[in-house]
């Protein structure tokens, strides 16, 4: 079974499918039984934005979102920040225009249980499995599991994490003293000797909201084990019914000093799927391309980069948008996203790296990868803003050329 996959589509307006270089794009994507992308907008009418966002509030209508099934895409996931900008109706009605389009929304539903089981898709080839999820989502986002007495919530298959900094000693013994002396901590210092949070070790400092522990300075997210037992059943499920698993995931944490970095609670999350009999770990979020590892001869993408991006192409962004950046709604779009891009100076769309990524195409039989390669994309770097964004098939192979050199295989 052959599986092409892209990362992130930020689909804002329609694809004029006459444009320079997507009859090949389209091509290569179709190549793939299973052919994936993940939906990073939400698809809605009349709704509410909600407070918080995944960034940029992203919402488009129905008829722009379909068009980004031009290239051929079969399966999708909505497991990204970006589902909830709109709240909860606008989610809602995300997870029905996307089935309205023939796809399955993997990694969202009405209850937890809905947003974390396999989707199928059934090809001449055999069976596939998509499990989607995110580590990256707007506070209530998480779905939750129905119960005797209430109906679940809507949202994602969450991936929680637990973030620790580490300091060394002298830091920590400041950070005490500076808690201490400002009672920044009162409220949980409070509650904690009511008995309602557990004692802090005493290598240990709670500031704020931060877990400070003595070690060597660097920040590590912990993995949530139930959410990691959730995938791990759903991954059995999945085998039961299918040919090939693939397990999807959104991530935008880092560690270290670069987003190309793949953090070790990644590495670990998608280590775990593939020892539970996973196939693949197709990954995306942090809009470029992360290293692709080869575990156990099973490939694991842990970041495919960007397939349509056009976050500065909105029709329409809230009240809270404009405020966010200084500005009351009468300015228009165009003061909006100068203030946010610095006069057009910064933002991923005048990023090189986060405007280059790659499609890529593998095939897996009898639980086993038979091959694997990429097309590298371009998406306009410098172009007019009508077109930026748009995948186009790079030049060179100089994309790939980085991204193995970053993964130490050679592709």
């Amino acid at each position: 079974m052959r599986i092409t996959a892209v990362g992130d589509c930020a689909i804002q307006r329609n694809i004029p499918k006459f444009y320079d270089g997507f009859e090949e794009v389209k091509n290569f994507i179709m190549r793939g039984d299973v052919r994936f992308f993940n939906l990073e907008t939400t698809v809605c009418e009349d709704c509410y934005p909600a407070k918080y966002s995944g960034g940029t509030w992203l919402r488009t209508n129905r008829n722009i979102a379909k068009d980004a099934l031009l290239y051929g895409f079969n399966i999708t996931t909505c497991a990204n920040n970006h589902c909830m900008d709109f709240s909860y109706n606008g989610f809602l009605q995300t997870l029905e225009n996307i089935k309205s389009f023939g796809l399955a929304p993997t990694g969202g539903g009405r209850t937890l249980a809905e947003a974390s089981a396999p989707a199928y898709i059934d090809t001449p080839n055999g069976r596939a499995a998509v499990i989607s999820c995110t580590t990256t989502y707007s506070p209530g986002a998480e779905a939750g599991e129905q119960s005797r007495d209430f109906v679940g919530r809507p949202g994602v298959n969450p991936i929680r994490t637990n973030k620790t900094v580490y300091v060394r000693a002298d830091d920590l013994k400041a950070l005490a003293h500076i808690a201490e002396i400002t009672h920044i901590n009162a409220s949980r210092d409070i509650i904690r000797a009511e008995g309602y949070l557990p004692p802090l070790d005493n290598d240990s400092v709670e500031f704020g909201d931060t877990l400070f522990k003595l070690g060597e300075p660097s920040v590590k997210f912990e993995l949530n084990a139930e959410d990691m037992k959730r995938i791990e059943t759903s991954i059995k499920d999945a085998l039961f019914q299918a040919d090939t698993v693939l397990v999807s995931v959104h991530s935008h944490q880092i560690e270290g000093e670069s987003k190309e970095n793949v953090p070790e609670f990644l590495r670990a999350f998608a280590h775990k799927c593939i020892d539970s009999g996973a196939h693949a770990v197709i990954g995306h979020g942090p809009h470029l391309l992360r290293p692709v590892e080869i575990y156990k001869g099973l490939p694991i993408f842990y970041s495919l980069g960007d397939f349509l991006l056009q976050l500065e192409n909105c029709e329409k962004v809230p009240y809270d948008y404009y405020i966010k950046h200084g500005l009351k709604p009468e300015a228009g779009l165009y003061e909006v996203f100068k203030s946010r891009t610095r006069n057009f100076t910064v933002g991923l769309q005048r990023q090189r790296v986060m405007m280059e990524s790659v499609v890529a195409s593998f095939d897996i039989t009898d639980g086993k990868l038979q091959d694997l390669n990429f097309m590298p994309l371009e998406l306009g770097l410098g172009m007019p803003h009508s077109q930026i964004g748009l995948p186009r098939c790079a030049k060179d192979n100089a994309i790939v050329d980085r991204l193995s050199e970053m993964s130490e295989i050679k592709f």
